[in-house]
């Protein structure tokens, strides 16, 4: 049987080699792989690398590692992911959170008051990582996240139950169609955005997670422009909308925004130094 230091030194080559990862990001889901499995945290595993995996351990942990070397997600793997320091459930109904998408967590956060009552709306809201995130760390706002799929919904209920979260409220509803009369302070969205014929839709974890959340028409704008389009219906005046958009489009967001009428339009650059988020205000 292989020990600790035989798996990291051999299985994060490989992992490398077959996914085209550089080995810090092999070395890191190696480690996830183990943890998983022997149900230690990553310090257990830099204490103990002469420590050998019983014959079950071992199958377990071999069954996981074939399943990702053919591209299965980690976070499918591991039925989790941490997002803004919560860890959530995640499925093949939803999309698996990103860092990048913190982003907008953090515009969100820092528009929103610390202690008057305050009405957030999270569209797409899948695995209801940017909802949970903004609901626990300004429990004055109450928050309400849509999607279209029950699925998606179901996965979303069982992470706010997970971490105690109660100012939140999931509705399926496709866009705005279940929000009539309903106005919201700030409204923030992580939409589909890929146009249908990227080839990434074909590489990588996109294979894995819904189409739905992904594609958005020729161009990928097309949810962007239906919900730019309708939000001023649903804002207050001098409400905020927020949008996650791909790396070259932060440009015709900005100009959809401006042409209907949104005002203080911004886009906001995320870790990698690409503009990632792009927002402004509506004046009733």
């Amino acid at each position: 049987m292989r020990n600790i230091a035989d798996i990291l030194r051999e299985d994060v080559r490989k992992l490398s080699n077959i996914l085209a990862f550089d080995l810090i990001t092999s070395r890191i889901e190696i480690q996830c792989l183990l943890q998983h499995v022997l149900g230690v945290p990553r310090a257990y595993l830099l204490a103990h690398p002469e420590q050998t995996l019983s014959e079950t351990q071992q199958q377990v942990y071999g069954e996981l590692l074939q399943r990702r070397l053919h591209g299965v997600p980690i976070a499918h793997l591991l039925g989790e992911r941490e997002f803004f320091g919560l860890n959530l459930k995640v499925t093949p109904a939803t999309l698996i959170p990103r860092p990048d998408t913190e982003l907008i967590v953090e515009l969100a956060l820092a528009r929103i008051p610390q202690a008057q009552p305050y009405r957030v709306l999270d569209m797409g809201a899948g695995s209801g990582a940017i909802a949970l995130a903004i609901a626990k760390y300004k429990p004055n706002a109450e928050v309400v996240a849509v999607d279209a799929s029950l699925d998606a919904l179901a996965v979303a209920i069982k992470n706010a139950r997970s971490l105690g979260v109660a100012n939140v409220r999931f509705m399926q509803s496709d866009w705005f169609s279940a929000l009539s009369g309903q106005h919201f302070d700030l409204i923030v969205s992580n939409p589909p955005y890929i146009a249908s014929d990227d080839i990434h839709l074909t590489q990588g974890d996109l294979r894995f997670e819904p189409l739905s959340a992904l594609a958005s028409g020729a161009d990928g704008l097309d949810d962007i422009r239906h919900i730019i389009s309708a939000a001023p219906h649903h804002l207050t005046s001098n409400g905020w909308l927020l949008l996650e958009h791909g790396y070259d489009q932060a440009r015709p967001v900005r100009e959809l925004l401006g042409l209907r009428g949104f005002s203080e339009v911004f886009s906001e650059k995320d870790l990698s130094g690409i503009e990632r988020v792009s927002g402004g205000t509506f004046h009733c």
